[in-house]
């Protein structure tokens, strides 16, 4: 998230109250809160190393190591419930930029293992059809130009007889064909998301009972 939220790619806009202006840049957004998300899995990971060394000998005699579990297990219990609690701050701060999107999924030659594809299913070997593709790809950056909007002359000197690109190289057709499970047709995303959301859903009773009031630091 914060290299999608960089001006370099803009893809979101992290909101006011989860970012911090610079000290000497009067232009520059930091990110504060995911950076401090991204240190604290560092000091989580580093508590599971250090158990797992603190395991390393067990079971051999009263196994008295165990009690410096405690120590690690309810600092990283801590953080994380905090952790998810700012990370849900930033969630609902997010504004998403989504022709920006949509323009870098439509670059950079993403679309070009499905021509490779296109290719096999009319019939060329795979390792013929890479070549081709290959070839594409530097003819289009040559010409300045994406895959699909390529010559039609210039495509039938590539592979005879491709035909249109337009359509079956489009961001539309390209993620529908992904439509198996975990794939990128919309379709499967939306099925995804309600699972997600149904899942939550089943758990949040369970979340508020278990709710307690934070343990205070000695």
């Amino acid at each position: 998230w914060i290299f999608f939220a960089s001006y370099e790619t803009r893809f979101l806009q992290l909101g006011d109250a989860v970012s911090t202006g610079s000290s000497l840049m009067p232009q520059k957004k930091n990110p504060d809160a995911l950076e401090l998300i991204r240190g604290k899995t560092g000091r989580v990971a580093g508590h599971l190393q250090g158990l797992l060394m603190t395991l390393k000998g067990l079971p051999l005699a009263y196994d008295k190591d165990l009690q410096e579990d405690k120590e690690a297990l309810f600092d990283a219990l801590d953080h994380t419930d905090a952790c998810v609690r700012v990370m849900e701050i930033v969630v609902r701060s997010v504004d998403y930029d989504a022709e920006r999107c949509r323009a870098a999924a439509e670059g950079g030659f993403l679309n070009a293992t499905d021509l490779a594809d296109l290719l096999v299913r009319r019939g060329m070997p795979f390792r013929d059809a890479h070549d081709v593709v290959g070839r594409a790809v530097r003819t289009a950056i040559e010409h300045g130009c994406e895959l699909e909007d390529l010559p039609r002359d210039v495509l039938d000197a590539l592979a005879p007889g491709l035909g249109d690109l337009q359509r079956e190289l489009a961001l539309p057709a390209v993620l529908a064909r992904r439509d198996v499970l975990g794939g990128t047709a919309p379709k499967r995303v939306r099925a995804e998301a309600r699972r997600w959301l149904r899942s939550l859903e089943q758990d949040a009773p369970k979340q508020r009972r278990g709710q307690k009031a934070p343990r205070r630091r000695q």
